[in-house]
């Protein structure tokens, strides 16, 4: 990672397209930028492939997705008479939505990459082990929101989520409030999706900052060795 900022820092100070590190490796800013894209590429391929796998959210506690705040209080409710299987049956499959629609993510996120610029890659060098992840996550998320709804929405009611809301908002009488209960999910389904990616991301792009064995291209090496 110190060569790749050594030949950043030649070429902010004017010192021509490349420039060479402790290894007798030649970094363009090309190259620099081509390995940030390959890692993030890397990365999400990984990412993609893990949560989108029954389940990879269901079964993971640092990314399953529960029932929405404001089905807690039913929830709690249906618990208290016996009836909790209600409440996990739809909390199964909104975690089932999610992986069904995390691979569809993998194309919306290869497609962006193409967007990062060598100004980006400078930013990025720079910053801290999940820089390129922050990066990602504060430009692409609206068009990754838009690019995924759909998908999510299909696959919400493809698992069976609303007609299990129904049932339990049915089965908690009084205690369940008026809802769109499609819009309800979709946003709730989306919102942790989205937000676990990210999570695995930064750990994979880390990783391989850190990590030799995680360098496995020739450009990933190249640009992070150090």
């Amino acid at each position: 990672m110190d060569l790749g900022k050594s030949a950043l820092r030649q070429q902010m100070n004017g010192g021509g397209t490349s420039a060479s590190g402790a290894l007798g490796q030649s970094l363009s800013v090309g190259d620099i930028a081509s390995g940030l894209k390959e890692a993030l590429k890397t990365g999400t391929g990984k990412v993609t492939s893990q949560l989108g796998a029954q389940d990879g959210f269901n079964a993971d506690p640092s990314i399953h997705i529960p029932l929405p705040a404001t089905l807690q209080k039913v929830q709690s409710g249906l618990k208290m008479v016996g009836m909790s299987g209600l409440a996990d049956d739809l909390e199964l499959r909104l975690n089932r939505a999610a992986e069904a629609a995390t691979p569809e993510a993998k194309r919306i996120f290869w497609s962006a990459l193409e967007k990062m610029t060598v100004d980006d890659a400078r930013a990025i060098l720079n910053g801290p082990q999940d820089a390129a992840t922050q990066y990602f996550k504060r430009t692409m998320s609206p068009d990754l929101k838009t690019a995924m709804r759909p998908v999510v929405d299909k696959n919400v009611a493809a698992a069976g989520a609303v007609k299990s809301l129904n049932s339990m908002t049915s089965a908690a009488k009084g205690l369940a409030p008026g809802m769109d209960g499609q819009s309800l999910l979709t946003d709730h389904v989306l919102d942790y999706a989205l937000s676990g990616m990210f999570a695995y991301l930064a750990k994979e792009e880390t990783a391989i900052r850190q990590d030799p064995a995680k360098r496995t291209t020739d450009i990933l090496r190249k640009v992070f060795s150090n």
